[in-house]
Order: structure tokens, then C-alpha cells, then sequence
């Protein structure tokens, strides 16, 4: 997918012009995730490198500390275990036995922190290794010439 598809009509969704913002990616990498269109750009550079389980599991994860009811925490820390953790499991990131053992003794009654300990481990995961590669992929670069040229 190219950057016009990406970004293509999404302007409108994102406070600011991902052109401008682009330069900042680079800073670090909570600058990528806390901006709209860099998750974006981000997630389609680990699409590529087939390994876009883990910014979404890391989204999920924030979506996850956000919830208010209990009804609606128990839906999606299964729906988060299901999909991401358990063995097999259709996205499932790559943690520890550890971590993932002790998600899964408590999964039947989960709290905010439920994931915490995979989430920092998937975040240091996208910090150490996928984003120094993100900086240098085309993806990244052809959003800096873009800027550039503007």
C-alpha cells in the first residue's frame, strides 16, 4: 500500500497533517504512538514485516486501561486474550511462558493491569527492534521527502 492509500481521505480524522508530524516520529518512539497517523504509518511498516500483532495488541492494551465497567472489562480481556495471548491464538504476540502463564491463571477475573506486564513487554519489543527499522524503512522516508518537498 502506498502513502496516498494510507493517508488517503484520513486527514480529517487527525488533529494534525501527518506530513508535519512526520519529522517528530523520529524523536522517539511515544511520539510515533501517541500520534494518530504515525500508529498508522507505524502499523503498516509491521504489516509489512508481518509482525503487526504487536502494535495492535499494544492499542488494544490502552483501549483496555480506559474501561469504566466491569461487565464491559471482562468482555475485553477475554476478547484481548483470545485474539492476542493464548496459545494459538490467531495475533498471538510474542511473550514469555512466564507472562503468558500468568495472564492466563488470571483471566477469569481480570483488572486494568491484567496485560500490563505483556504490554511493556511489547512495547520494549517496537522501542528496541521495530523502530529503528521503521526510521529507516521507505514507508518513513518517502513521508519525510513528502514533507520536505511541501
Amino acid at each position: 500500500m502506498d502513502l496516498n492509500t494510507l493517508f488517503k481521505g484520513r486527514f480529517c480524522c487527525f488533529l494534525k497533517d501527518p506530513l508535519e508530524e512526520a519529522e517528530t516520529w523520529g524523536e522517539s518512539v511515544d511520539k510515533l504512538l501517541c500520534s494518530k497517523s504515525g500508529q498508522a504509518a507505524f502499523r503498516q511498516f509491521l504489516k509489512s514485516e508481518y509482525s503487526e500483532e504487536n502494535i495492535l495488541f499494544w492499542l488494544a492494551c490502552e483501549d483496555y486501561k480506559k474501561i469504566k465497567s466491569l461487565p464491559e472489562m471482562i468482555s475485553s480481556a477475554n476478547r484481548i486474550y483470545s485474539e492476542f495471548v493464548e496459545c494459538e491464538a490467531p495475533r498471538q504476540i510474542n511473550i514469555d511462558c512466564g507472562t503468558r502463564e500468568n495472564i492466563t491463571k488470571n483471566i477469569s477475573q481480570p483488572s486494568l493491569t491484567s496485560f500490563d506486564a505483556a504490554q511493556k513487554l511489547i512495547y520494549s519489543l517496537m522501542a528496541r527492534d521495530c523502530y529503528p527499522r521503521f526510521l529507516k524503512s521507505d514507508i518513513y522516508q518517502d513521508l519525510l521527502r513528502r514533507a520536505d518537498a511541501r
